[in-house]
């Protein structure tokens, strides 16, 4: 189950006042969905701010809640991928650990928050791990990430997770790029095969981008790996490295064409809400660009340009090769 932000920062708040507190938690959600907020409000929390008191109606007045890396202090560390790879390294989460062993003044929670936990390298997944299974008194670790399934699953399984409702996901990370340049090229063409191989053409120069990037991040962890530790160990080891990293940079690819693939869905979908008038949309602000669209096409038509945009994906899920079968996908999607 998943929660808004508020209903998780009200259930947390109801254990701590128990007595109950968990030492870990696992925040995910799509970007947008409150986790670093939550995190803020909940390090507040824990660490005793009061009120604001009442205004001149008698009405409560909420704590203001500032940014996340404001709060940063002496017993409270905020982690980010900060390395040229954009991971979180070893040496980040053992400074981290040393925080943690600290005594606090006062009784005060010692709070560490890592920012897309997902990003930690090996190194750090497995040091962060013994932390959690030996976690220092009053303290309180907060992981935030929009991609829970790439956490080693013995980190996931020591944190109680919440998984927040909203966001943007479709818009993040060059969602709206898409959807605009989808919608350029549909306004140029819709439903001949001149047209479906233009909006191929979109789609894969967003597909090679993103292979490039998940190429990029890998090559620099491979290349910050190896100026690290190519006097501690051998040659073998280094070459499983690179096994290693290539792999992750097709993982990162895939979840990257996963998340592409959602959003062109999400657009031929709003053609069809277009189409019967539901409501609705994912892209509202596309409903003048695709409604001349969709008032053309016929709606047994554009189901079955669902369909086989729904075709092409499972078709993708297999060995299949990639660039033709995107290719047929299109011109049958779009054709």
């Amino acid at each position: 189950m998943a929660y808004t932000s508020d209903r998780a920062f009200e259930m947390i708040c109801a254990a701590h006042e128990r007595g109950r507190l968990a030492h870990a938690f696992l925040i995910s959600g799509a970007p947008g969905s409150g986790k670093e907020e939550l995190a803020a409000r909940l390090i507040q929390h824990v660490n005793g701010a009061k009120d604001a008191g009442a205004d001149l109606f008698g009405d409560p007045v909420a704590v203001e809640v500032p940014p996340l890396d404001d709060l940063e202090s002496g017993w409270v560390r905020v982690i980010r991928p900060r390395m040229k790879s954009r991971r979180v390294g070893v040496d980040e989460i053992r400074n981290l650990e040393h925080t943690l062993h600290l005594a606090a003044p006062g009784g005060a929670f010692k709070v560490g928050v890592i920012v897309d936990a997902d990003r930690m390298n090996d190194q750090a997944a497995n040091a962060f791990l013994k932390t959690l299974e030996e976690p220092p008194r009053n303290t309180l670790l907060l992981l935030l990430t929009a991609n829970p399934q790439r956490l080693l699953t013995t980190i996931v399984s020591r944190c109680v997770r919440l998984p927040l409702l909203g966001g943007r996901a479709l818009l993040a990370d060059g969602g709206e790029d898409l959807v605009n340049a989808l919608n350029r090229a549909a306004v140029k063409g819709f439903g001949t095969p001149i047209a479906a191989l233009h909006l191929k053409g979109v789609f894969s120069e967003f597909l090679a981008q993103c292979r490039q990037e998940a190429d990029a991040t890998a090559k620099a962890a491979e290349k910050e790996e190896t100026a690290a530790y190519r006097d501690a160990t051998d040659g073998a080891w280094l070459k499983e490295r690179e096994a290693f990293h290539k792999a992750a940079a097709e993982v990162e690819y895939l979840d990257s064409r996963t998340r592409l693939f959602d959003v062109l869905t999400a657009w031929m979908a709003d053609l069809m809400r277009l189409k019967v008038k539901s409501g609705g949309l994912d892209f509202p602000d596309s409903a003048s660009v695709l409604a001349p669209i969709a008032e053309a096409e016929n709606e047994t038509k554009l189901l079955q340009r669902m369909e086989a945009l729904d075709a092409l994906r499972r078709t993708l899920e297999t060995n299949a090769f990639e660039p033709l079968a995107i290719e047929v996908g299109f011109l049958k999607a779009f054709g």
